[in-house]
């Protein structure tokens, strides 16, 4: 039984905390300067109640602490106490050239002091995501265009490009900022909603956006196989007749280690897309700036094959 002055008890606490990707990201971006909640969940590309979730463990293991200045609270690596000593040495081990941690720093380059960002992302992935999506475009305009999900603003600017009206549903108040700043810049009309929860889409929220749509996006938002298969279950509804869906998802969010039996992400999709009603089009890969990404169009399926053009 350890002593009350063993540390090896804290020293778990400690190694729990920072042992999980996104929270290790998070710490290494707080040791380089106080960052607000807004700023974290932009540089790492989650949503804000996500990252806080990942916050609180950190400031609860002593990792990190939360300062207060004037009405908003900061998050900063500890700067006293036990757990300096081990922060400091973990950023001594990490890999600053990795891809991973050089995407997150440029993120935050692009945001100003107040907080608000003042350049949209130009990321290899966001253009290659676009124009996996321009390359299946139909050869006419088409009606109505809903992204949801504004984590990359090259996409929203692909489906303002081929509709005449485009709405877009944002999940926290800073992606809608950023989203309508990005199409006020580079001069296209876009609507922008704000989802009722930071999580799901509701039947509400698709109603405000007011259905039906020949065009549907989907930009990376299903935390796991599970969210997904009841988004595709409501985008459907959403869908008009020989309406397309444009779907990118993160690959580690498709992946199911967990599971007695594990599916490739991959194979995966192409069986949720199925159970949703779908049949897919194109199917692939993309990997960029460190992320792996799965790029799909589908059409509401009228027969249960499908094919792979």
């Amino acid at each position: 039984m350890s002593s009350p002055s063993d540390p090896t008890p804290r020293l778990v606490v400690w190694l729990r905390a920072a042992g999980e990707i996104t929270r290790l990201r998070l710490l290494a971006l707080c040791a380089e300067r106080d960052l607000s909640v807004s700023d974290l969940a932009t540089a790492i590309g989650q949503s804000e109640p996500r990252v806080s979730r990942h916050l609180k463990i950190l400031s609860e293991a002593g990792l990190i602490a939360r300062v207060r200045q004037g009405q908003w609270v900061h998050y900063q690596a500890v700067r006293t106490g036990a757990a300096v000593g081990f922060v400091q040495g973990l950023m001594a081990q990490l890999d600053r050239a990795d891809a991973q941690f050089v995407r997150d720093r440029g993120r935050l380059k692009t945001t100003s002091a107040s907080g608000r960002q003042v350049k949209a992302s130009d990321s290899r992935l966001g253009r290659a995501l676009r124009a996996f999506m321009e390359m299946g475009r139909a050869d006419t305009a088409v009606s109505s265009a809903l992204v949801i999900g504004v984590d990359h603003p090259e996409l929203l600017a692909a489906a303002a490009g081929m509709a005449r009206d485009c709405t877009a549903i944002a999940h926290s108040r800073r992606g809608a900022q950023l989203a309508r700043a990005f199409a006020e810049r580079e001069g296209f009309n876009c609507r922008v909603l704000l989802a009722a929860h930071s999580d799901t889409l509701g039947v509400r929220d698709l109603t405000r956006a007011g259905p039906p749509f020949d065009v549907i996006v989907l930009d990376r938002f299903a935390a796991s196989g599970d969210s997904l298969t009841s988004m595709l279950a409501a985008v459907r509804e959403a869908l008009a007749p020989g309406g397309r869906l444009w779907l990118f998802e993160r690959y580690e969010a498709l992946e199911s280690p967990r599971e007695r039996v594990v599916e490739h992400p991959l194979a995966r999709l192409r069986r949720l897309l199925s159970e949703g009603g779908f049949a897919y089009e194109r199917l692939s890969p993309i990997e960029a700036d460190g992320e792996h990404v799965l790029a799909a169009t589908a059409v509401t399926a009228k027969k249960s094959d499908a094919r792979v053009a």
